[in-house]
């Protein structure tokens, strides 16, 4: 835990939080803090700054709040990614988070076993979780949006065109593509396919919308991995 996230429901006061969670085994069994120690800490979806430790009780731990900081700016990213094997989706909830993702669109292709829809971990209280715990490595406090979308055709044929416009939109994928562009802050649009990849069929109807394919070489990589890759490739992050 690199930065210690708050929500509104820690202040006890304007300016105090109490934690009794994993928060505070956290910051008594890792970090080891102690009275008059401080910390780094940010409010989700607000500043950062630093909090100092008041009182350390057996069930709980008191903390002064000064928050003066603004969180590091977002990717200029829209990512979109046919939704994963249920089991990559931690990883990839906090990825996305801790690498400065501010909206992930998770779209039905194909590939995509319909069984994965069903998960537990598309609950908006585990996609939280895991993004929170993605903040926390990256030191952010902005949660990125998730969006859940069960229609690949309407998507691609009514919405994604306008998601594309007058901007770098691209598609990665293995087949008929130019190599990953260099880095760069220009507003882009990234769509990931699952695991096998797209079919033809999509990759026609994503280049119809304005998407460019590109691919990374001859390597194949996994979504979990693809994700991280591209997203250092595409951003000077």
């Amino acid at each position: 835990m690199n930065l210690l996230l708050l929500s509104q429901s820690d202040f006890i006061t304007p300016t105090t939080v109490k934690l009794a969670d994993r928060r505070r085994d956290h910051l008594l069994n890792v970090h080891k803090v102690e009275v008059g120690d401080r910390v780094r800490v940010g409010l989700i979806n607000n500043q950062q700054g630093e909090a100092q430790v008041t009182e350390i009780c057996p069930k709980d731990i008191l903390l002064e709040v000064t928050l003066n900081k603004e969180p590091p700016a977002g990717l200029p990213l829209t990512l979109i990614i046919a939704l994963p094997r249920p089991k990559m989706l931690k990883r990839i909830f906090q990825t996305i988070a801790t690498m400065g993702v501010k909206e992930l669109i998770l779209i039905n292709s194909y590939r995509v076993e319909k069984s994965y829809w069903q998960t537990p971990w598309l609950n908006e209280e585990n996609i939280r979780e895991q993004l929170i715990l993605g903040l926390e490595q990256g030191v952010d406090t902005v949660l990125p949006t998730v969006r859940l979308i069960k229609r690949f055709k309407p998507f691609v044929e009514d919405e994604l065109p306008q998601l594309c416009e007058g901007r770098r939109a691209l598609v990665a994928h293995p087949k008929q593509a130019i190599p990953c562009p260099a880095a760069s802050d220009e507003d882009t649009l990234l769509v990931i396919g699952p695991e096998g990849g797209f079919i033809d069929y999509e990759i026609e109807k994503l280049n119809q919308a304005g998407c460019q394919t590109i691919h990374l070489g001859s390597r194949i990589l996994r979504v979990e991995t693809a994700v991280p890759v591209l997203l250092a490739r595409l951003f000077p992050v």
